[in-house]
């Protein structure tokens, strides 16, 4: 088994250049820190007929998640590498088809079109701005599609909350019927805003690209920021996303490859 590493501000994916089909137990076991090779992910690439490439994207809990902007930012940046791709192409998801840019300093993804409703995200009821009790608390919510499910939280202080506790409470709320990635966020001034990050299937996480997505267009439609560029500060660093008018995304920023990993096939 031969395996891609990268990281987008220190989100990391596993590509599967070499081996056999992923399966969710596999998923799990590559994705450990101590007893695998370790990531947020596994990204699988699968043929597709809608797109010019395809791909399967594992969450470290063997689950197959949606959409990921910084596992699509790592994908496209693999296919220039390593598999001599253009520079702009499709991939196919899954579950949708974006259009993907590598230039020499930042990868782009049209990430497609935010979506509030219930049925889009989903959720049991459109959230916006709305009440969710959680873990002996009342928070008041957004709940955003971006092609996989967002729960984003507005606060003056993310780290004054016990946000992973209430991250992981969240992920599970009876309410998101497909579990959610949740945000913890702060608006810094205008186009602007810091985020805390509980990743749906992985846990906490420095950095995540549909999690920026989201967060942005909640903070648009909410009209706490204005439509336009925002910059997305997280821990492992900053990302860029333009909101349309029609809320269409656009996701930029960096993917730093690590190298090449062959797995010892005795633990295969």
């Amino acid at each position: 088994m031969r395996l891609w590493r990268a990281h987008g501000l220190g989100n990391d994916y596993l590509v599967l250049e070499q081996g056999p089909a992923m399966t969710p137990e596999l998923a799990r076991r590559l994705c450990h820190r101590h007893t695998g090779v370790g990531g947020d992910g596994v990204l699988e690439p699968v043929s597709s007929e809608r797109a010019d490439y395809g791909v399967r994207i594992w969450n470290p809990d063997g689950s197959i998640a949606e959409k990921s902007g910084n596992g699509l930012r790592i994908l496209a940046q693999w296919l220039v590498d390593r598999r001599s791709a253009s520079p702009t192409f499709t991939v196919d998801t899954g579950t949708d088809v974006v259009r993907c840019r590598v230039a020499p300093e930042a990868v782009e993804v049209a990430m497609g079109t935010a979506r509030f409703t219930a049925a889009a995200v989903p959720v049991v009821r459109a959230l916006v701005d709305a009440p969710v009790e959680v873990a002996g608390r009342t928070l008041s919510v957004v709940a955003v599609g971006v092609g996989n499910p967002h729960c984003v939280v507005f606060t003056d202080d993310p780290d004054a909350l016990p946000w992973r506790e209430l991250g992981a409470a969240l992920e599970v709320h009876p309410a998101f019927p497909n579990r959610t990635n949740v945000q913890f966020a702060r608006i810094d001034g205008p186009g602007r805003v810091t985020i805390r990050i509980w990743e749906r299937g992985a846990g906490e996480t420095m950095a995540s690209g549909s999690s920026s997505c989201a967060v942005a267009a909640a903070a648009v439609h909410t009209g706490r920021l204005e439509a336009g560029p925002v910059a997305v500060h997280m821990e492992g660093g900053v990302l860029r996303v333009v909101v349309h008018a029609d809320y269409a995304l656009d996701l930029v920023g960096p993917v730093a490859p690590v190298g090449v990993v062959t797995v010892d096939e005795r633990w295969v």
